[in-house]
């Protein structure tokens, strides 16, 4: 039972602590006063700062995953399959069709189409063999082809393997003669055109 006595006690512990430090049970180490006040204010402003903060880094990590990442699988769609096939069957036909009337400008054209190590073998291949060919028996040949396929896609280099027919004539031999060959086409990408890496038949 609470006495007179004890309730005088109690107002004078409460009167003799300062304004805005009233004690909590329990709770004595928590800041009283105007350190709490500023503990407060603190964590007021800071905690929204902080959000703000975590959420600029999210969107900014998100938006280099996309420049890295999903730009480059937009580099790979349909679009750029399409191109990569057209490149490598424009660069096989103008490889495979030279005539003696026309061959530097068929040979340069051909050149155009190719990079590395595959146009300075070229370059030999095409002065050691086939220009003598073609200017001392008169060969002529036309490539076209018949189907393609996209084995290996991505944005700086691609595979494609086509079905060629090659049909060809000499002096010697003046009745057109039907081949037909398969030959997979490693392609890079320089200076954002596609050209002929590789050639080998399959």
């Amino acid at each position: 039972m609470t006495t007179p006595q004890d309730v005088d006690d109690v107002e004078e512990e409460t009167a003799d602590q300062p304004e805005g430090e009233v004690a909590e049970e329990g709770d004595t180490q928590k800041p009283a006063g105007p350190v709490r006040r500023v503990f407060r204010w603190c964590k007021a402003r800071w905690v929204p700062l902080v959000a703000a903060a975590l959420l600029v880094g999210a969107a900014v990590l998100s938006a280099g995953l996309y420049f890295y990442k999903y730009r480059a699988d937009q580099q790979t769609n349909s679009a750029a399959a399409h191109t990569a096939i057209q490149a490598a069957s424009d660069g096989t036909v103008a490889i495979l069709s030279y005539s003696p009337d026309s061959l530097d400008r068929d040979l340069s054209d051909a050149k155009a189409h190719l990079t590395g190590d595959f146009l300075s073998y070229y370059n030999q291949f095409t002065e050691q063999i086939v220009a003598p060919a073609a200017k001392q028996k008169g060969v002529t040949t036309k490539a076209a082809v018949v189907q393609s396929a996209l084995s290996e896609l991505n944005p700086d280099r691609a595979v494609v393997l086509l079905f060629i027919n090659q049909t060809t004539t000499s002096t010697d031999r003046p009745e057109p003669a039907l081949t037909s060959s398969s030959v997979l086409v490693s392609l890079s990408k320089v200076n954002g055109a596609w050209l002929i890496s590789k050639f080998d038949a399959v």
